[in-house]
């Protein structure tokens, strides 16, 4: 089923995940896929492959959610050091599983290498509708603005490209103040952007991954999410607790401000993902999801 069939007048709620290594099968994913479908999300998001094994194990992934477990995945496409064959097949692979939602990324440029056939993801949004235009195209956006983009209004300019070319829902990236959210997404109204936006927010519940987290996205950090790092980093338990009980609220408070959709990046822990939808158990029943 489409994403956009999926999420028509409610709620959508959804996890992303991210491939094993390279060296390892992809059965290691199993158990938490069971996991994680047993908690009948909308769909889940399926990251491409560290390692430089690239989109490959993305669409392995996908198929066994789709096609085994009956989740609905979006796989993850990246063009950066790609050209238009390997595009191409990989998005006929994903046709073949019966697979037609995809979020396109650019992807993250490597310092010295050639680009590839595509500069830009709403290039790599115009391929795709070109040879499968019944597919579903999920974008990315920042509610903080790209750490590459000269200003937020030359950010949301780019945003409205992508969107024109046919992107059909965005999904931000991680964010834990909610108010820059609904910034964000007042700010694409007045841009003329009005497709469904999700809310991708990440709980942090692991000191190890904190302060990779934060460098990675860019994200600003609340004072109440440094007093909470700050004071349990030391007590791994107390700061799983907090983490999501942190990330409970931020959904509960998204959902009653009317986002579309929350994507929850739960680092392929199904304990993460149970306890918040579980927390918000009511709230997402109340909300008619099937």
């Amino acid at each position: 089923m489409k994403l956009s069939e999926t999420s028509k007048n409610r709620l959508c709620w959804s996890f992303e995940i991210f491939p094993p290594k390279p060296t390892s099968d992809v059965s290691v994913m199993e158990k938490t896929i069971a996991e994680l479908a047993a908690l009948k999300p909308d769909f889940i998001s399926v990251t491409c492959s560290a390692g430089g094994s690239g989109n490959s194990r993305t669409a392995e992934v996908a198929g066994l959610l789709k096609n085994k477990y009956g989740v609905e995945p979006i796989a993850h496409i990246t063009c950066i050091n790609s050209d238009k064959h390997e595009i191409a097949a990989e998005l006929e692979k994903l046709d073949g599983m019966g697979i037609e939602n995809v979020l396109a990324l650019r992807g993250d440029r490597i310092p010295g290498a050639d680009n590839g056939a595509f500069r830009h993801a709403n290039e790599l949004v115009e391929f795709i509708k070109s040879i499968k235009p019944h597919f579903d195209i999920a974008g990315a956006c920042y509610p903080e603005t790209h750490p590459e983009s000269p200003s937020l209004e030359y950010d949301l300019e780019y945003l409205k490209l992508k969107v024109d070319s046919g992107v059909t829902h965005l999904i931000t990236q991680l964010f834990f103040d909610n108010e820059d959210f609904f910034r964000f997404r007042e700010r694409c109204l007045r841009h003329g952007i009005d497709v469904p936006i999700h809310a991708g927010i990440m709980p942090l519940v692991k000191k190890s991954n904190v302060d990779r987290i934060i460098a990675l996205s860019g994200a600003k950090i609340p004072n109440k999410v440094s007093r909470m790092i700050a004071k349990y980093s030391d007590d791994p338990e107390s700061l799983m607790q907090a983490g999501l009980a942190y990330a409970t609220d931020q959904a509960a408070d998204l959902i009653a401000g009317g986002a579309e959709g929350v994507h929850v990046y739960v680092m392929n822990n199904p304990v993460v993902a149970k306890t918040i939808t579980d927390n918000l158990s009511s709230i997402l029943s109340s909300d008619e999801r099937s």
